[in-house]
């Protein structure tokens, strides 16, 4: 049988490319920090991956962290200001979520998008001489509704607070510069883009110093202690490279991404897209059919050859009731039927046409066994 993936957001495939770079860095001896030429010689590596990974952000080469993946860099930029009053947006990704449990959650209306309103109410209540850091994604990994940072930026620093934002879903699926989004702190993931799994990257602006979670040697410039992942950073820059350049494939995946819906609402005008009224990012569907569980559509459509998502992929393998949905005011039992089919790079007409096929295979079932009920 032949597998189609179709789960771009929960791990993208390893690029052949990004792989050969990691083979070759893996044959490399030595420690970065080292001054001996092997050291030197695997500090460049680093070096010209943290260019690499710079110029896909729109940043300076000085402003990336490297860390152990995008979870980790969320986890920095949260956590990295004691007694700090944090704000985000209820649909934020759990890492960010679980970073700040005693955040501020602001509410986003029925496509997922932030309430601007009450985020600059929310700001305007007293902090207690405390710094403020707000958190918004730039686009959801569940839903693909992409965020208005610039404007939450905006409003933010109006009010005197820091801007983090988690761009792990949107790095290499929209252009992405960190000036005109105006935050202070941003997170990327090598995974999403194509390289390896565990190495992430904090962007970190000029005269903005949260506190390192890691403790010890100098490296990352005493913001993330531990030598570093030489293999991994070169499969981020190596992975970040390819992304930049292939930018202009986002207007074939929107394509082939509303050909499925489409098809799919023909076959059942009971299936709903969430977050259709609002900006997606090209590669991502999020689609509900309420009395049909998203986990059974997930297995019989991998049982067809076909792997897809239902809700975020980070909870030991099991699927959860998505928080996100809820934040929209989804009902429970739609939102329960939620499935997401995100795209990239290698993603065919053919890709589409045998998921669609499986769907339709499942669905039938469905509408059977239902009648007869």
């Amino acid at each position: 049988m032949i597998s189609v993936y179709l789960d771009y957001n929960a791990s993208a495939p390893l690029r052949t490319a990004v792989r050969d770079a990691m083979v070759e860095a893996l044959g490399s001896t030595g420690n970065p920090s080292s001054v001996h030429r092997f050291g030197r010689n695997c500090r460049a590596m680093v070096e010209r991956a943290r260019r690499q990974v710079a110029s896909l952000a729109g940043v300076q080469p000085a402003e990336v962290v490297f860390t152990g993946g995008g979870t980790e860099a969320n986890n920095l930029a949260l956590a990295g200001w004691s007694g700090a009053r944090v704000l985000v947006s209820a649909a934020e990704h759990d890492s960010v979520l679980a970073a700040a449990p005693e955040a501020e959650r602001i509410a986003v209306d029925g496509d997922g998008v932030i309430d601007l309103a009450a985020l600059d109410a929310g700001l305007a209540a007293p902090a207690g001489g405390r710094p403020t850091l707000v958190s918004v994604m730039l686009a959801n990994n569940e839903t693909g509704v992409i965020q208005p940072i610039a404007e939450v930026a905006r409003i933010a620093h109006r009010r005197g607070a820091l801007v983090h934002c988690d761009a792990v879903q949107a790095a290499g699926r929209l252009a992405i510069a960190r000036d005109a989004l105006g935050v202070d702190l941003l997170s990327l993931s090598a995974h999403k883009l194509g390289g390896p799994q565990g190495v992430g990257a904090l962007i970190v602006a000029d005269g903005i110093a949260p506190a390192a979670l890691l403790k010890g040697g100098g490296q990352e410039r005493r913001r993330r202690a531990g030598t570093e992942n030489v293999a991994g950073i070169v499969g981020f820059g190596a992975a970040a490279d390819l992304a930049a350049r292939e930018l202009c494939d986002m207007a074939r995946l929107a394509a082939l991404r509303d050909d499925l819906e489409q098809s799919l609402t023909r076959l059942a005008p009971d299936l709903a897209v969430l977050g259709a009224k609002a900006p997606r990012l090209a590669n991502t569907s999020c689609l509900a059919l309420a009395g049909l569980a998203g986990e059974t559509q997930v297995m019989a459509l991998d049982l067809a050859g076909v792997a897809i998502g239902a809700g975020a992929a980070c909870s030991s393998g099991k699927v959860q009731p998505s928080h996100v949905l809820a934040a929209m005011g989804i009902d429970p039992r739609t939102a329960a039927g939620a499935i997401r089919i995100s795209l990239g790079w290698a993603s065919s007409q053919d890709d589409i046409d045998r998921c669609i096929e499986a769907w339709q295979t499942l669905y039938r079932r469905f509408r059977v066994r239902a009648a007869a009920a």
